[in-house]
Order: C-alpha cells, then sequence, then structure tokens
C-alpha cells in the first residue's frame, strides 16, 4: 500500500497519529513517487527532500513524546512556485526571476500548514507570472495532465493539480486571479477552493493582480480542503488585503448535510458558451441535489470583459520596470499581453472598476433568494498540449485566454468557491462544476462538496499513472 495513493491526507494524518503510520515512511514514499513520476509529469520545480524528512522526524518526535502534532500530521503537501520557500528563489514560473537571491523566510500560509503537522515536499510548476489557464511554460515546460499526460494540466496552478492527481502529493496550494485552482482542478479531476477574497493570507507570495489575487488548496477529497482550509485561516497584518475576521473552522461542519439550503443552475452566458460536457456536468451536479430554478448571473459577460481589462493593465503595472529591461527573457505571450495591458486607456480601466461594483452589487442580491450557484468550471474537457484554438458557441476561439472564461466573472468579485470534479463513463477526462456562494460561505459550498462526494456523484480518483 502506497499512502501518497491509497489514503486522503486525513487518513493519513489519523494513521500517523495512531501510529499505524510514520511520517517519515509516508514523506520517504512521497519523495519516492515524485523522484519517479515527476520526469514525465513535469509537475515540480524544485524538491525538498531534506527539509522534507527533517519535519517529518520532527512530527514523529511530538507523537512519540505524547503530544499532538497538529491535525494536519505527517501529510505531504507542496505549493506553487510563487510561494517563498526559504532557501529557494522564488520562479513565480519566471526566467527573470532565477535571479533573486534565495527566500529568507516561508510564506505565511507554508508556516501555517507545517505549524498544523503537514510535510511540505517541493515548489510546483506554473504559468510564468501566473498569466496563463494552460499548465504549459516557456522555461520549465508543461505539467502534464496525470489522466493522459498529452493533454493540459490547465493553470496557472499546472503543477499544483498535476502533483495531486498524480499522488505525488496529498494536498498542494496554488493561486486563483482568474480561476487558476478552478481550471486544474477541472483539468485534472481535483476538488479546489477558491476562498473568498481576503480569506487566506498572500503574505510572502508573489503577486499578479492585487484587487484579484486568491490563494487556496487543491485536494483529491473535500475533508483534505477543509483541513488545510482551518489550517490557513487567520487575520495577518503583513497582508493589507486579508480580512481581520477569526478563524471560522470548517471540518465539524462538513457532515451537516444540505437540507434546507437553495440551489440553481447559472444560465444564459453560463450556457451559451459551454461544449456539451459541461453543460451535462452542471446537470448531473443539480440533479443530485435537487436544484430545478436556473437564474442569469445579470452582466456576467461584461463582468467577464471587465476583469480581462483589470487583469491586463494591473498585472502590467508590476512588471513595467522588467519589460524595459528584459523583455526578450518572458514568454512571448505573456510578454505581449502585459505590454497590451500598459497601453490600456485609464478611462477604460475606470468603467471597468464601475461595473465591477454594480456588478457586486447585483450578484450579492441573488443570495437573498438562492444559497449555492452552479456554473461550469470550464467550457471542456482538458485540451491537448499544444493546442490553440477551440470553437465556443459557434465561434474559433483562442484556448489560453478563454479557458477560464466561467470563472473570471466569480473571482471578480471575490466569491467562494469549491470545484467538484464530474466523470463521465468511458471519458478519460474529467471536467468541473463550481459551487459558489455568498462571500465568507465557506461553509456551504464545502458541504454541498462533501454530500456530493460521500453520495459517489462525485471522486477525485488518483491517475493511474505507472512508477518507473
Amino acid at each position: 500500500m502506497n499512502p501518497l495513493t491509497d489514503m486522503t491526507g486525513a487518513e493519513i494524518a489519523a494513521a500517523v497519529k495512531a501510529g499505524k503510520l510514520t511520517a517519515r515512511g509516508v514523506t520517504e514514499a512521497a519523495l519516492a513517487r515524485t523522484e519517479n513520476l515527476n520526469p514525465l509529469l513535469n509537475a515540480f520545480t524544485a524538491i525538498t527532500s531534506e527539509r522534507g524528512l527533517a519535519k517529518a522526524d520532527a512530527v514523529d518526535a511530538e507523537i512519540a513524546a505524547g503530544r499532538d502534532p497538529g491535525p494536519l500530521a505527517g501529510v505531504p503537501f507542496a505549493v506553487k512556485n510563487l510561494f517563498d520557500i526559504k532557501g529557494l528563489s522564488t520562479l513565480a514560473g519566471s526566467k527573470i526571476n532565477r535571479d533573486l537571491p534565495a527566500a529568507g523566510d516561508d510564506a505565511a500560509l507554508v508556516k501555517r500548514m507545517e505549524a498544523a503537522g503537514a510535510v511540505l515536499t517541493g515548489a510546483l510548476n506554473m504559468g510564468e507570472y501566473a498569466y496563463d489557464f494552460t499548465g504549459q511554460n516557456a522555461h520549465d515546460g508543461a505539467s502534464r495532465n496525470p489522466h493522459d499526460p498529452d493533454h493540459m494540466s490547465g493553470g496557472s496552478s499546472g503543477g499544483s493539480g498535476t502533483a495531486t492527481a498524480a499522488g505525488m502529493a496529498s494536498i498542494t496550494l496554488g493561486s486563483d486571479t482568474n480561476g487558476s485552482i478552478r481550471v486544474p482542478s477541472s483539468f485534472c479531476g481535483l476538488f479546489g477552493l477558491k476562498p473568498t477574497y481576503g480569506r487566506l493570507t498572500r503574505a510572502g507570495t508573489f503577486p499578479f493582480v492585487s484587487s484579484l489575487d486568491h490563494l487556496g488548496p487543491i485536494a483529491r477529497s473535500t475533508a483534505d480542503l477543509s483541513l488545510s482550509y482551518d489550517a490557513m485561516q487567520g487575520p495577518d497584518s503583513d497582508d493589507p488585503a486579508c480580512a481581520s475576521r477569526s478563524v471560522e473552522p470548517i471540518m465539524a461542519e462538513l457532515a451537516k448535510g444540505i437540507g434546507g439550503l437553495r440551489f440553481a443552475k447559472a444560465g444564459g452566458f453560463f450556457e451559451r458558451g459551454a461544449m456539451p460536457e459541461a453543460v451535462e456536468a452542471v446537470d448531473r451536479i443539480a440533479k443530485a441535489v435537487g436544484a430545478d430554478a436556473t437564474l442569469d448571473i445579470p452582466h456576467a459577460e461584461a463582468a467577464r470583459g471587465a476583469a480581462y481589462l483589470i487583469t491586463m493593465a494591473e498585472g502590467a503595472s508590476l512588471h513595467l520596470d522588467r519589460l524595459r529591461i528584459r523583455h526578450a527573457d518572458y514568454d512571448p505571450d505573456v510578454r505581449d499581453r502585459l505590454i497590451g495591458g500598459a497601453m490600456i486607456p485609464g478611462a477604460w480601466v475606470a468603467k471597468a472598476q464601475k461595473l465591477r461594483r454594480a456588478y457586486h452589487d447585483a450578484v450579492l442580491n441573488l443570495f437573498e433568494t438562492v444559497d449555492v450557484i452552479l456554473a461550469p468550471a470550464t467550457p471542456c474537457r482538458a485540451p491537448r498540449i499544444g493546442q490553440k484554438t477551440m470553437v465556443l458557441n459557434g465561434v474559433e476561439m483562442a484556448i489560453r485566454p478563454n479557458i477560464g472564461i466561467f470563472t473570471q466573472p466569480i473571482s471578480f468579485i471575490g466569491l467562494p468557491v469549491v470545484s467538484v470534479p464530474v466523470w463521465t463513463e468511458g471519458e478519460a477526462l474529467p471536467i468541473g462544476v463550481q459551487l459558489i456562494a455568498a462571500p465568507w460561505r465557506e461553509d456551504i459550498v464545502l458541504r454541498v462538496a462533501y454530500h456530493l462526494e460521500t453520495a459517489g456523484v462525485v471522486s477525485a480518483p488518483v491517475a493511474n499513472v505507472q512508477e518507473t
């Protein structure tokens, strides 16, 4: 038995604390699987073996001394390489950042995960500067979908999706500006949580679009999402956008069920641009929770456009100095979009921000009559690596900017979302469905995800990748 493929993180932690497994043994299994699979799947850009084993030994020592090492005792986790890891340069998927000195400290969420007993095993591949939905990287190569390595993992947290689905780590951390947790969760068949904007601190991470950036976990079970989410909550003065809310634990709430919750499917824009498999996945979830209603999210298409403008403009402002002196060291696709963002008229950005406020108010009004909105996470299953276009609603579109058409309107106003994986018999690749709630109601979407998981409607099996 390999604990990484046969057990959830919650099960590993329970077994480690009960003395049925050692944290060192689990960590050795994770590191061995990573060494074997990473040459094929390209999920990790750095493997922190020595650090991981030292932490595992510390967890085992705590248990031997009769102390509780935390709810994630011995659980292997890895982080997108925009998180600071002490002793490593924070790459953010770029060539340029390789010249930065090594981080002198860990990102806040890395510290919080380790304080809960989790064991860090490495840094993960990602789209350059998080400006990507594909999982492809011009400098480190594409992270591959473990369910079919010829297909995209999704991005920009591509390595996070790959590592989790392949059983190299029980839990991974990613970032989500416009969909970069939910897209790889959809493509790789995983549970992904994008919390409310401001819920989890971003201190110690490389930014993309500060007014849109979120951090969160990806896992193969709702319990693992919840355990890690609980461990990472709490205010942090080092991130000015982090809310001052106290910790609101979710784990004990999961089994409350969905009785009394009101559901609706998102129609209009969220149906027109979706391929049949995305519509069918939403319908399956709707049937499972008894969602008979369909509602239109007002101005969703315009909101997606406004989010696109703000992303381009704010992202470009962060990179102007680097663009001036090191433009040749960018992925050309990323560079050209950043240059385009630098040329967007200020009046357009101001108009996009006004729409953002009106859209926020209109969507929040919907939650007076509904608790959870169901929508596709991606318009299609994972395309092939290198594929440039897809046809949506009869129109041929570029893949890279349009995979996130259904995630952007949601992160634009910071709503909490869990992406759940839906599998169709006979299909090798999954697709995700977004469970969307009002701000600060992560408890609701995690409860729904747990209900669907325990009912067997959704699941996140480890990919059948053969170790060498």
